[in-house]
């Protein structure tokens, strides 16, 4: 099970950390995403975080600064252009993501054809786990505490606008500025999961955990729980096969982190399917886990 070398490598630990720390911040804000159907939003924001990724490369920044910057800023107009009412929330999302991806494709063109550095596409889109430096951490573990303490600040009026816009208003909540808190959440989430397994998979680790959790519980504190649970041990047996991997394959680099960590996502979420109807609802599960979180709020 354990290859030789690996508690006492350094790009392990430093990774098997990284994962964890960005799986739990994941799973949070994932379940708040799942229940506000905002998973498109995430999904504009790895295309963000692309951006954001291959433009630090080419400058010759932090790919992490980049991933965090980028979204913090298509947050930002994404709740400009309008993310209060469903059809608006469409339109920034569209327009971000169309923005995103063709400034992307500019970065990714720039990084393979004007410098001699290797991999560059390969690390930002699909992770490169292994080789984060460990004078990240207090920057990942910082952002990461910063996150979580903010959904945990907005969790109830946010779980209430999700429900009912008009109620939340009537009790003097600031839709505007809840909205805007949870997206700036969001960014960071999606930016600190891209270092570990690249922008375009990051709404794997974003949803995939908190999808399954909202399927098998309907209480918010046990959809954190398991949310959290499911992405911290789909990271760690990811980091562990993809370093076994190497032994597997002698001749090659082993297999990717990312790989790993997203069929282990898919897994968890498709064997969840049998578990949740043996709760003997018709209704779908993620519909009478947000009524009874509805219920649990209001």
């Amino acid at each position: 099970m354990f290859e030789p070398g690996f508690f006492s490598s350094g790009p392990v630990v430093t990774a098997l950390v990284i994962g964890a720390v960005t799986a739990v911040v994941s799973a949070v804000v994932g379940v708040f995403t799942v229940v506000r159907g905002q998973s498109f939003a995430g999904h504009a924001l790895t295309d963000v975080a692309t951006t954001g990724g291959s433009g630090a490369f080419f400058f010759g920044v932090s790919p992490l600064v980049g991933f965090l910057g980028a979204g913090v800023i298509g947050a930002g107009a994404m709740d400009l252009i309008g993310v209060q009412r469903l059809r608006g929330r469409d339109l920034a999302t569209g327009v971000v993501l169309g923005v995103a991806t063709g400034l992307a494709a500019l970065f990714l063109y720039l990084d393979t054809t004007s410098r001699a550095t290797t991999g560059a596409t390969q690390q930002i889109l699909f992770g490169s786990i292994f080789t984060v430096s460990s004078s990240v951490i207090p920057l990942v573990i910082v952002m990461s505490a910063l996150t979580v303490g903010v959904i945990a600040l907005i969790h109830r009026p946010l779980l209430l606008s999700s429900f009912s816009s008009e109620l939340a208003a009537a009790r003097g909540i600031s839709l505007r500025r809840v909205g805007l808190l949870f997206m700036l959440a969001l960014a960071v989430a999606v930016g600190l999961s891209s270092i570990a397994i690249g922008s375009v998979l990051s709404t794997a680790l974003l949803i995939g955990p908190a999808a399954t959790a909202i399927r098998l519980t309907s209480s918010l504190r046990r959809a954190l729980l398991v949310a959290g649970v499911l992405g911290v041990v789909s990271t760690w047996l990811g980091v562990l096969l993809a370093y076994d991997s190497f032994y597997w394959f002698p001749s090659s680099q082993g297999l990717p982190v990312s790989f790993f960590i997203v069929s282990l996502v898919f897994l968890a979420f498709l064997g969840s399917g049998p578990l949740s109807a043996r709760r003997g609802s018709r209704s779908p599960a993620t519909e009478q886990a947000r009524g009874s979180l509805r219920a649990e709020v209001v």
